[in-house]
């Protein structure tokens, strides 16, 4: 049900708001679950506890007083009657609180219990008939309440008729409750008993989706497609090997035979080749599309940035600067009079491989005989985009590219549809990069490393996650740290790159960087994926506790690029406990498939798997990491409806699952 329809009574700014989080319908909002549950008991105040979270319903018996200290802090302080006794209620930075606290209102409170009467304030109410004893807490995005919420999601329950589309027989099997009950009782529990059947079921559904949808997708794959085999010239390809001032680590070599092989036959190759940063997947690739061209076709690799589609068109044209091939690259801020030379010589065949962005799959971009499709950091691209791709060479093998790998077993169940070569070995010249946390947000503890660097000739990348003051106070911005590092690093030039810059701005910084005319590089994570500049050999992170351990990963793989050894410091003022766990991984490990690894243990799926979300149903409680048992169940349970789908109960259920993901069940990644 589409969020305007009028039984819901949401009123245009709620909707405005779930569409800002990416909430369409209903049934997202159903799957907006609770991050967590408030375990609601009133007792007496004589049983309570130093540092104890307390509830209580009391009656205010003096206004609220408001007393400001520092910068945009204060504290609220206000009396209640509860239990026959009096406590003095603290709030903090809710100068709000004493025009609504006043002297006679009955007020719902939780709060920590500080001895000698006094309690601080965590959330308060006027609300103080409280129906659930257990009380969810929703995560606040948009502007949203948890009042808000809850009313939001309530409406829904109400109205909304939820179908059991699960199977009996598997319901009846594993003893699942309704939909209706899960979203009931995961939304409005009762007790805590209610919240793990909740889950338990939602989990099995989602693993149920995954798993039907992708053998779907994979019995779509088994029809004849029609694809001529295509002859490779592996001489060639083998002299191409020689050729290279490196010898190839054993899992390169095992990864070109499998797409060779896979492209010698008459199935179309729909393979994933994943390996950490700096594995050498780019040189595979290339074998790749001159196996390709050597057969007669074209070949289009697509690259989720201008910089990487630049640097991808160096680097293929001089692997393969002493053949023949030809060779293009094609991007947005080509002048038109360019971008139609491009066009007409790939309409014409006069063009081998084509590498650029997004520019590729515009409608106007035709190949003559398209055989090979790449997709690099294929998760940057969403799946319609690839499709498009994909359509303009009607038998086009596949290829798609991953440096953020993920175990083997947790791939072949995630990938299930695809074939997957992986590359765990590194090139022996590659060194780890020494990553060290800084428990600060500032370069001050560092600048001795950094200034030792830059006197041996090398250069430094400095990461912000913001490009302008005010996009979030807490976070360091590109231009604020630009401007003080070009008064503090003097006489070294300091360059800014973000993506608000113009391709000629961008190209000009990346030059400058890469000829060593700017030593310090400011920028945003624009620089994440596969920019290559030898020597530079140290990252600075800002607020690092705001990015994913994989990306982390990926942006510090640029100060691993050569012989030198690369450093990395992690800057970061949050000294949570779990914040602190999470980057404490980075300095300890540099195995790209540990630290993918540990963010999907840390995270859940959703950082890790985007190489597949665009597609496939998503996780959202269900963990691939802890749910092993419950994964070869469903798995097991899919492959048994697919297979049996003339059963009434199993096609309802087939149906159901096409629908939900018509967009992309024909084409899935």
């Amino acid at each position: 049900m589409k969020l305007n329809h009028k039984l819901l009574k949401f009123t245009k700014l709620q909707i405005e708001k779930f569409n800002q989080i990416g909430i369409q319908d209903t049934s997202e909002i159903l799957n907006y679950y609770p991050i967590r549950y408030i375990e609601i008991s009133f007792v007496s105040s004589s049983l309570w506890k130093m540092k104890e979270k307390i509830f209580l319903i009391g009656k205010v018996v003096t206004n609220c007083s408001n007393y400001s200290f520092a910068r945009n802090r204060s504290i609220q302080k206000f009396q209640v009657l509860y239990d026959d006794q009096y406590f003095q209620i603290s709030l903090f930075n809710r100068p709000w609180a004493s025009k609504q606290i006043v002297v006679g209102k009955q007020i719902f409170i939780q709060g920590v219990y500080e001895g000698k009467n006094k309690i601080t304030c965590l959330n308060y109410s006027f609300d103080t008939k409280i129906d659930q004893q257990i009380e969810p807490v929703y995560s606040l995005k948009g502007g949203f309440t948890q009042k808000v919420i809850s009313s939001c999601v309530d409406k829904v329950l109400k109205t909304v008729e939820i179908d059991n589309v699960i199977p009996s027989s598997l319901t009846q099997h594993y003893r699942l409750l309704t939909l209706h009950d899960a979203y009931h009782k995961i939304h409005q529990p009762q007790t805590m008993e209610d919240v793990r059947q909740a889950i338990r079921t939602l989990k099995y559904v989602e693993f149920l989706d995954f798993f039907t949808a992708m053998m779907l997708v994979k019995n779509e794959k088994l029809i004849d497609t029609g694809k001529v085999a295509k002859k490779i010239d592996t001489t060639k390809i083998n002299a191409l090997i020689q050729a290279q001032p490196f010898s190839l680590t054993k899992d390169q070599s095992l990864a070109i035979q499998d797409i060779l092989r896979d492209m010698s036959s008459e199935k179309l190759m729909y393979r994933l080749i994943q390996g950490d940063v700096g594995c050498g997947k780019t040189f595979v690739a290339i074998c790749a599309m001159y196996g390709s061209v050597l057969s007669g076709y074209q070949c289009a690799l697509l690259a989720p940035t201008e910089i990487l589609a630049k640097q991808h068109y160096e680097t293929v044209t001089n692997t393969l600067k002493n053949t023949s091939i030809r060779i293009e690259v094609l991007y947005s801020s080509l002048s038109a009079r360019q971008k139609e030379d491009v066009l007409e010589r790939l309409r014409d065949g006069k063009i081998d491989i084509l590498i650029g962005t997004h520019s590729i799959i515009q409608d106007d971009v035709l190949f003559s005989n398209l055989g090979l499709v790449i997709a690099d950091e294929q998760h940057r691209f969403g799946v319609n985009q690839r499709k498009a791709l994909k359509e303009k060479g009607k038998f086009a093998d596949f290829l798609l590219m991953s440096a953020t790998p993920i175990p083997r077993t947790l791939a072949s169940t995630l990938f299930g549809d695809m074939d997957i070569s992986t590359i765990y070995t590194m090139p022996a010249s590659r060194k780890p990069v020494i990553t060290k946390l800084i428990k600060e947000n500032s370069m001050k503890p560092i600048v001795n490393e950094v200034q030792g660097l830059l006197q041996q000739g090398r250069q430094i990348y400095v990461i912000c996650p913001s490009i302008d003051e005010g996009e979030q106070d807490a976070l360091k911005n590109v231009n604020q740290i630009y401007k003080s590092l070009k008064v503090a690093f003097r006489p070294y030039q300091v360059g800014l790159l973000h993506g608000k810059m113009t391709s000629k701005e961008k190209d000009e910084v990346m030059h400058d960087f890469a000829s060593n005319k700017i030593q310090i590089l400011v920028s945003t994570t624009v620089v994440e994926v596969g920019v290559n500049v030898v020597n530079a050999t140290g990252m600075i992170i800002y607020n690092s506790d705001r990015y994913g351990l994989s990306q982390i990963h990926q942006l510090r793989g640029r100060v691993q690029r050569g012989s030198h050894e690369g450093h990395c410091w992690l800057l970061t003022d949050n000294l949570e406990d779990k914040a602190l766990e999470r980057l404490n991984v980075l300095t300890s490990t540099s195995d790209g498939f540990q630290i993918s690894y540990e963010d999907l243990r840390l995270r859940g799926p959703g950082d890790i798997l985007g190489t597949r979300q665009s597609g496939l149903p998503d996780f959202v409680l269900a963990n691939p990491i802890f749910d092993t048992k419950m994964i070869e169940a469903a798995r097991n349970d899919a492959k048994m409806v697919v297979e049996n789908e003339n059963k009434i109960e199993f096609s309802r259920y087939i149906l159901y699952v096409k629908y939900k993901n018509s967009d992309n069940i024909t084409y899935i990644d």
